[in-house]
């Protein structure tokens, strides 16, 4: 058998039979893995928290998450070709928001998942979280009944700022800082809700065990407010 014969052949075959293009399924995968990239990120999915209390600018996002102002930029960057974020500007300054609240739903999913299946983040959920408080955290629906009964009283323990940007329907601000002071404005005989960021910020964990410790009945939501805003509930 002739090799080079061969070779000529499959050149000749090759050049006459070129190959089908890209369905238009296998087109839109491929621009939904754009997007799941941009999630693959430590420092992005904290940037989506910090932008799921409101818009921000550069430089506040650096201020709460403590990613340099280079590192930061570039995150936004590729989350906005991805559709996650947007922008304006506002003078010298760029302003970020989310795109949706769908980026929110999206997040809480993997973190679901994550949680759910992977034994690394069960532990460390376990050792760091649940260590930290073992009563079973409001859910949505259970703080909504609470609160139109008129059995429970909402406070938020975010910075004033987040606050201001949007909150849960009624809640009231009590940033972290400011709680031993503002005790007494606080009913003693009905139960007390925290909330802040999501499911894993330590300030609604902290606020909790500093009520308790001065005789509150205190428990937290489960999550935060963007995940409260994202499930279309009561916000101002």
């Amino acid at each position: 058998m002739d090799y080079r014969y061969n070779v000529v052949t499959l050149k000749y075959l090759t050049d006459i039979s070129p190959m089908q293009p890209p369905s238009p399924k296998k087109k839109l995968f491929e621009q939904f893995s754009r997007v799941a990239k941009a999630l693959a990120n430590a420092n992005r999915l904290e940037l989506l928290e910090a932008l799921a209390q409101g818009e921000r600018s550069v430089d506040g996002l650096v201020k709460a998450t403590g990613i340099p102002f280079a590192n930061a930029s570039h995150h936004l960057h590729i989350m906005r070709d991805s559709g996650l974020v947007k922008s304006r500007k506002e003078g010298t300054q760029v302003i970020y928001s989310l795109t949706d609240d769908r980026v929110v739903a999206v997040v809480s999913g993997i973190q679901r998942i994550a949680e759910n299946h992977s034994a690394e983040v069960e532990r460390i959920v376990r050792e760091n979280f649940e260590s930290r408080d073992n009563l079973t955290p409001v859910r949505r629906e259970e703080l909504l009944a609470l609160v139109k009964s008129g059995e429970a009283v909402v406070i938020d323990v975010r910075p004033p700022s987040e606050y201001q940007a949007g909150h849960i329907h009624g809640a009231v601000n009590f940033p972290l800082g400011s709680l031993p002071e503002r005790l007494n404005q606080l009913p003693q005989d009905l139960e007390i809700v925290a909330y802040c960021r999501g499911p894993y910020c330590m300030l609604a964990f902290e606020a909790v065990e500093e009520l308790r410790k001065r005789g509150y009945r205190a428990r937290r939501l489960e999550d935060g407010f963007p995940e409260w805003k994202a499930g279309k509930l009561p916000v101002e």
